[in-house]
């Protein structure tokens, strides 16, 4: 079962992790990312997404889905 917020990203199988993490900052709200407090939940939200990303690669599922 793979994440929604990953899913939301759109990114293909073959992207880069730095492309990961660029999706992933876009898609929080300038205003969230303004937030000093929050810079801890927003590190575990990037590194959730790069470890749903490494699991899908990691699976071989095909880039399309």
């Amino acid at each position: 079962m793979t994440d929604p917020a990953y899913q939301r990203l759109g990114l293909p199988a073959t992207a880069s992790p730095y492309a990961v993490l660029r999706a992933a900052v876009r898609a929080l709200h300038p205003d969230t990312r303004a937030v000093r407090s929050f810079r801890t939940a927003r590190k575990r939200f990037y590194l959730q997404m790069l470890c749903a990303h490494a699991a899908r690669q990691a699976a071989g599922d095909d880039p399309a889905s």
